[in-house]
């Protein structure tokens, strides 16, 4: 599934793409929304909130409500940009959302949520939330106080499921898991009351969301090179790149967001059994400034 920082870059790509313009051919490949007709009105930004990407689209030339388009990309969603009239580059079987406007097209394939709702609606679809790491509205004191009171709500959940629960920090996948607890040397089921220094964590998460916002490849390591990107993540069975011991992988506890299964919903994690010993104090790795 992809991370906060995937959706992140998508909503700007929409939005260099289309907003200002106004849309000339669109169509909503769902059942519930296949009448709505958006041609005429004017794109005015697309904008992404955690793992949910939204393209907000002005009132029509009668003046009637704007709308805003809900999508969740899931496990195999994706959007492409075309030039209007160029083929696609994906098969038309896979196509749930078309917009475009002049000579761009915004394709959306095999998207795993497309609604089409009033501005209003939007806003509580994600209200759940808690704070977005790559959001505007991000502030260093008091969104990283609230993540650590609802996270605290739980002290004896592991800090792998927390990690993932949207509702507690929005943007986290297993990747950022994965290499979050590698590089503060935390073991995924380690529970939260035992962290020694959680809002460590939480600043880190930020860090490495931000680092990565505008990198078409995702970077943890600070080496770009082809396969030395990640410490942990793809690694079961490989050696730590710090250590040498062979990384672990087991399943853990899920992604909570409405749009997705329950908690009891398993994802893989990933753990070094020697710098990320269970119950470890240790503190943040010198890698962490390379991020």
């Amino acid at each position: 599934m992809p991370e906060g920082d995937s959706v992140y870059r998508a909503a700007a790509k929409v939005h260099r793409a289309l907003a200002g313009r106004t849309l000339d051919r669109t169509e909503l490949r769902v059942p519930r929304f296949a009448a709505v007709d958006l041609r005429g009105r004017t794109v005015v930004a697309a904008r992404s909130r955690g793992k949910h990407l939204f393209v907000v689209v002005g009132p029509d030339a009668q003046g009637r409500d704007p709308v805003t388009l809900h999508i969740h990309l899931k496990m195999e969603g994706r959007i492409h940009i075309h030039k209007a009239g160029e083929r696609w580059r994906v098969p038309a079987y896979t196509v749930r959302m078309l917009l475009r406007a002049d000579d761009v097209e915004v394709v959306g394939t095999e998207l795993g949520l497309l609604r089409a709702l009033d501005p209003a609606e939007a806003d509580r679809a994600v209200e759940h939330l808690g704070p977005d790491l790559l959001g505007r509205d991000w502030d260093p004191d008091a969104s990283v106080a609230e993540v650590l009171r609802r996270i605290g709500e739980r002290p004896s959940r592991t800090i792998g499921e927390a990690l993932l629960d949207q509702r507690n920090l929005a943007g986290i996948g297993t990747v950022y898991r994965a290499e979050l607890c590698f590089l503060r040397g935390l073991d995924p089921r380690e529970p939260v009351e035992s962290v020694p220094d959680l809002r460590a964590v939480v600043v880190l998460a930020r860090r490495m969301l931000l680092a990565n916002a505008d990198r078409a490849v995702r970077v943890t390591t600070g080496d770009t090179r082809r396969g030395r990107e990640l410490w942990v993540y793809g690694r079961d069975g490989k050696p730590c790149r710090r250590c040498g011991t062979e990384v672990e992988t087991f399943r853990l506890g899920g992604l909570a967001d409405p749009d997705e299964p329950s908690d009891s919903l398993d994802r893989i994690a990933y753990r070094c059994p020697s710098c990320q010993p269970a119950r470890a104090t240790l503190g943040p790795s010198p890698t962490e400034e390379k991020l």
